[in-house]
């Protein structure tokens, strides 16, 4: 997982924006969707003027125009989307930095959504984590995203074939797909870490040297996830109860608040997985400490054992090792089968004695 340290104090005026993520050397590229029930149109590595243009003909009041930036290290060129659609300036910021929190806010007509996806690494599990942001003004949504992906594939070729209600619903009901699609690289992240939290679960009876650390992590990254879910269920839960006139987001309708109240219940059970897993986690700790407890124990029963069996004899041993002259055992002819006949006999009683107690 990634987390943004600031090696000193950042120096700089209000709105002097600066991107702190790490994809910096890919080009900026834009496309562009504009479509309605009847068809749809699509224009790759588009330029600023095009989306203007389109974005500015009347004639197309009635189509949905999706535009879709891949990378945010082009400032300038963010500063210019944002000011066409007449943004606060400092929610440029908010879209470049990659270290803010999931939120919403709505700008008069403008509604502005920022949230994070999370992926695991493919060669070594880690979480690597991207900020998506969107903006949703009239009929246009436009997306910030990081780096390029196929987050969004699937709802591209719905748009291309018609499928689904995409094409027949507006850019809110676009949003919630590609929220819905942001949720799914949640859902199988935690699937992945299921699978690791099962293997620890599997192997905590021999509890190998890199048990502990292995749960350590897990759980780290699982609480990671969870404050990543949290303010988006916090958002969706301002969605999909913004109801009343007064409280409504403009640019979110009133019939797509069903689809937005089944993301939030997705957060809700992603939640309480994690919740589950964490609890799991904890189990698999506790049972390997007690594990090992428990083996401490029977070591030192059995060496307890020993030494109280010893002590008698060690006892006897000491008197026969006194250097005294009147010592009449000393003289006597069988004395010393005597002395060995005394001490397996007092060990055979008390292994006798200890055997019926139970105590190994």
């Amino acid at each position: 997982m990634k987390r943004i340290k600031y090696s000193k104090v950042r120096r700089v005026q209000p709105y002097n924006f600066e991107y702190t993520g790490e994809h910096t050397t890919d080009p900026v590229e834009m496309q562009l969707f504009v479509f309605d029930e009847e068809g749809y149109e699509e224009y790759k590595n588009v330029g600023l003027e095009r989306v203007f243009s389109e974005c500015k003909d009347e004639l197309q009041i009635n189509d949905t125009k999706w535009l879709n930036v891949h990378g945010l290290h082009d400032v300038e060129l963010i500063q210019k989307i944002t000011s066409f659609f007449n943004v606060e300036p400092y929610v440029v910021g908010d879209i470049i930095n990659t270290s803010r929190r999931t939120r919403i806010e709505e700008f008069g007509d403008v509604l502005f959504f920022s949230v994070k996806s999370v992926l695991p690494e493919e060669d070594n599990g880690a979480i690597k984590t991207e900020q998506i942001s969107f903006l949703l003004k009239d009929n246009v949504i436009v997306s910030f995203q990081e780096k390029k992906n196929d987050y969004f594939s699937h709802i591209r070729e719905r748009i291309r074939t018609g499928s689904g209600l995409v094409r027949k619903k507006k850019n809110d009901y676009l949003l919630y797909l590609m929220l819905d699609a942001i949720m799914e690289n949640f859902f199988v992240t935690i699937e992945r870490f299921e699978d690791k939290v099962e293997a620890l679960h599997d192997g905590k009876i021999s509890g190998g040297e890199n048990f502990i650390t292995g749960i350590e992590k897990s759980r780290d990254e699982l609480n990671y996830i969870k404050r990543s879910i949290n303010p988006l269920r916090d958002a969706l839960y301002n969605l999909k109860s913004a109801k009343d006139e007064d409280d409504e987001y403009e640019t979110i309708r009133k019939s797509t608040h069903v689809f937005f109240a089944r993301l939030h219940q997705k957060c809700l059970e992603m939640l309480d997985q994690i919740d589950y897993d964490l609890t799991s986690l904890d189990s698999a700790s506790n049972f390997h400490f007690s594990a090992q407890s428990q083996r401490m124990n029977q070591i030192m029963k059995t060496l307890t054992i020993f030494s109280v069996i010893f002590m008698p004899l060690t006892f006897i041993v000491g008197v026969y090792g006194m250097n005294f002259d009147n010592m009449p055992e000393l003289r006597t002819e069988n004395g010393y089968f005597w002395v060995w006949g005394i001490m397996v006999f007092t060990t055979i009683c008390m292994v006798i004695y200890f055997k019926r107690k139970d105590w190994f």
